[in-house]
């Protein structure tokens, strides 16, 4: 009887584990398309940084899926959403501190099934992208309070700056993972 509580308390951890992947998976889409389009609209920099936090999203995914392994599961390749294409600069940053609102809302939340579960390893990882999902938050939100207060003067000057990341773009064949 012990062991069936185990696994169900694992389970329910597994679940939310999944589910929070889900949702890096979507920020993930989410923000790419949004990092395109910023860069088409020649407003590199704002491109850039949305890039970055995309990155530090496939980094969030990575871990929770290394945690799901880590306890028995299989991490989910399913995406929590639509990514919505072609959005507006002033429609994209309110959007997304909306989007990291809600993210860390439901992080906390999973925070505590994993409290209650008693798997405190699972609890200290919610609480790491937390941080870094506030991060991202606030990001967006004072972009947003810029556009709001300065509009048009804001964005005039951040066009035409660079989308590059300065980023090294080795990959696995180009990296030398190919021998």
């Amino acid at each position: 009887m012990a062991q069936d509580s185990r696994e169900m308390k694992k389970k329910k951890v597994i679940d939310v584990l999944n589910k929070a992947r889900a949702m890096e998976l979507y920020a993930i889409h989410q923000y790419m398309n949004q990092h395109y389009n910023l860069d088409d609209m020649d407003y590199g920099d704002l491109a850039a940084k949305v890039k970055l936090i995309a990155i530090d999203e496939m980094r969030h995914a990575e871990m929770f899926a290394e945690r799901i392994k880590e306890l028995g599961g299989e991490p989910t390749t399913e995406v929590d959403g639509k990514v919505i294409k072609a959005q507006k600069v002033d429609i994209v940053f309110p959007f997304d501190a909306k989007l990291e609102d809600d993210t860390i809302d439901a992080y906390n939340k999973f925070l505590l099934v994993c409290r209650e579960n008693g798997d405190s390893v699972s609890m200290k990882l919610f609480e790491t992208i937390t941080e870094e999902e506030q991060t991202h938050f606030n990001y967006f939100d004072n972009v947003t309070d810029h556009l709001k207060k300065l509009g048009a003067a804001y964005l005039a000057q951040i066009a035409g700056t660079p989308a590059d990341t300065g980023l090294p773009s080795k990959g696995f064949v180009t990296g030398g993972g190919v021998q």
